[in-house]
C-alpha cells in the first residue's frame, strides 16, 4: 500500500497542529510504541534464557552465561549508531516497518536453537548478537518521534515512547518464565526438557521464550506499514546530520544518558543472573521484572516533570539519588561472615532503576532545548527566515542526537553485566563493578551542573 510522504510539516505552527499535526503525531505515536515495546522485549530477552541454560542440559560457565547476556547489549549499541541516521534517509515508516520485521530473525532462531542442549556455544553467540537488532530499533523510533512533536511537548511525547517501549523489558521477564512452562507451541515447535531447579524437576518448554513473540512482531510490523507516515521536509542524507560529531554538546549528552539510560538497560541485562550469584537459594526471576518495570513506567513522568521545571535540574538530582542508591546496594550485598539483607538490597536496587527512569525522560527533554537554543543563538540577528532556518536544522540536529546518545548510552547492556561477570571472576564479589559506577555518576552530578543546572550555566535548560 503506497502512502505519500508528509510535506510541510511544522508542528511548531498552533494552528498545523491543533487543525492536522495532533491527531497525525499521535497515530504515529501509538503505533510506534507496541514496535519498540516488541524490539526492547526481544534484546532483553536473553537476561531470562541464560538462567534455565545449565538446568536444561547447557553446559556453559557463568562467565560463558554472562557474556550471553552482555553480547546483544553490544550489538545493539553498535548498530544504534547506524540506526541514529536511518529516519531522515528512508522515512519513519518505512524504517520502523523494516526494523519491526527484523525481530523475526532472532525470535525463531532462539526459538529453534535453545530446545536442543547440544546447540553449539558459537550458535548461541551470534543469536545474542542478532538479538541486538531490537536494541537498535530505540535510536531511530526515537529519532523518527521526535520530528511530529513541538518542542514544548517533546519530553512527554519521547518520554511515552521510550517508557511504554521499555516496559518490554520487565514484560518480558515477568511473561517468559510463565509461557515456557505451557505447552503452546508444542504441535508445531518440539518436545519439552526437563529443568532441575534445586533438586526439583519440572517440564519447561524453552523454545517459547523466542516463538512467543512471533505473531505480535507480524502485527506490529502491518500496523507500521499501514498506519505510519513518512515527513517529506525532515529528509536529510548522512552527511547533513553528520555535523553533530562536531557539537560538544552531543557528546556531553551522550556521557549522561550513558549514566541514566546505559544503567537502566545495563542492570535489566545483569540482575537477574546477579541476584542467582550472590542471593543462590531464590528465583531471581521472581524479582527481577519489578526494577525494569518502574524504571519504565517513570520515565514519562520525567520526561512531563522535565518539561515543566526544566530537565537539567531533574537530571542532577537524579544522580545524586542514584549515587545514594548504589551505596545501598553496596551495602546490602553479601559478604565474608554475612548472608546480606536481600530485601533492602532488592530496594536500592529498585530506587535506581526509577532513578534511572527518570533521568531517561529528563534527558531526552533536554537535548532537544539544548540543539535549539544553540542554533537560534547562532542566527540572531538574521530575521524571519534565519529563525525558521533555525527551527528546522535544530530538529533535525537534536533528532540524530537522540539517536546517536541512545547509540552510545546502549554500551551499558554490554559494559554492567561484563563488569559483574569479570568483578565475580576475579574476586568473587561485585563490588569492584559498583564503585565503578559510582565513580561515573558522580562526573554525570559534575557535567550536569556545569554545562546546564548551574546558575549562568551555558545553556540553561
Amino acid at each position: 500500500m503506497f502512502r505519500p510522504a508528509l510535506k510541510d510539516w511544522n508542528p511548531e505552527d498552533p494552528a498545523f497542529w491543533e487543525q492536522t499535526g495532533k491527531r497525525i503525531a499521535s497515530r504515529n505515536l501509538w503505533i510506534s510504541i507496541p514496535c519498540l515495546f516488541l524490539s526492547f522485549a526481544v534484546w532483553m530477552v536473553w537476561s531470562v534464557v541464560v538462567v534455565n541454560l545449565e538446568s536444561v542440559g547447557f553446559g556453559f560457565d557463568p562467565d560463558k552465561l554472562f557474556w550471553l547476556t552482555a553480547l546483544p547489549g553490544l550489538s545493539g549499541a553498535t548498530l544504534r549508531i547506524f540506526y541514529a541516521f536511518m529516519v531522515p534517509i528512508f522515512g519513519g515508516r518505512t524504517w520502523t516497518t523494516i526494523t519491526t520485521a527484523s525481530l523475526l530473525i532472532p525470535a525463531i532462531g532462539i526459538g529453534f536453537a535453545v530446545r536442543n542442549p547440544h546447540s553449539s556455544y558459537l550458535t548461541m553467540l551470534v543469536l545474542a548478537l542478532l538479538c541486538g537488532l531490537g536494541g537498535a530499533n530505540f535510536a531511530s523510533s526515537m529519532s523518527n518521534i521526535s520530528f511530529f512533536y513541538p518542542k514544548a511537548q517533546k519530553g512527554a511525547a519521547l518520554g511515552l515512547n521510550a517508557g511504554l517501549g521499555n516496559l518490554g523489558v520487565s514484560a518480558m521477564q515477568f511473561v517468559i518464565p510463565l509461557v515456557t512452562t505451557t505447552a503452546m507451541f508444542s504441535h508445531l515447535c518440539g518436545e519439552p526438557q526437563l529443568c532441575l531447579v534445586r533438586g526439583t524437576t519440572r517440564t519447561v518448554w524453552m523454545q517459547n521464550a523466542g516463538f512467543f513473540w512471533v505473531p505480535f512482531i507480524i502485527a506490529a510490523t502491518a500496523a507500521a506499514w499501514l498506519g505510519m507516515d513518512n515527513l517529506a521536509n525532515v529528509r536529510a542524507s548522512f552527511r547533513e546530520q553528520a555535523v553533530i560529531f562536531r557539537r560538544k554538546h552531543n557528546w556531553i549528552m551522550c556521557w549522561i544518558y550513558l549514566g541514566t539510560f546505559g544503567s537502566f538497560i545495563g542492570y535489566s541485562a545483569a540482575l537477574p543472573l546477579l541476584i542467582k550469584s550472590q542471593f543462590p537459594g531464590l528465583d531471581p526471576m521472581r524479582y527481577a521484572f519489578l526494577g525494569p518495570l518502574l524504571g519504565a513506567l517513570v520515565r514519562p513522568v520525567g520526561g512531563w516533570i522535565a518539561d515543566k521545571i526544566g530537565g537539567a535540574r531533574v537530571t542532577f538530582w537524579d544522580f545524586i539519588v542514584m549515587s545514594i542508591a548504589v551505596l545501598g546496594v553496596l551495602h546490602y550485598l553479601p559478604g565474608p561472615g554475612n548472608s546480606g539483607n536481600f530485601t533492602l538490597f532488592l530496594a536500592s536496587f529498585i530506587l535506581i532503576f526509577i532513578a534511572t527512569g527518570i533521568g531517561n525522560g529528563s534527558t531526552f527533554s533536554m537535548i532537544p532545548v539544548i540543539f535549539l537554543t544553540e542554533r537560534q543563538r547562532a542566527a540572531a540577528g538574521q530575521g524571519a527566515e534565519g529563525a525558521r532556518r533555525a527551527v528546522t536544522e535544530a530538529g533535525k540536529e537534536a533528532a540524530a542526537v537522540l539517536g546517536f546518545s541512545s547509540a552510545f548510552a546502549a554500551y551499558g547492556a554490554f559494559f554492567i553485566p561484563k563488569a559483574f561477570g569479570s568483578s565475580i571472576t576475579l574476586s568473587g564479589r561485585p563490588d569492584a563493578a559498583f564503585y565503578g559506577f559510582l565513580a561515573f555518576y558522580l562526573s554525570c552530578i559534575v557535567l550536569t551542573w556545569y554545562y546546564y543546572a548551574r546558575k549562568g550555566a551555558p545553556i540553561p535548560c
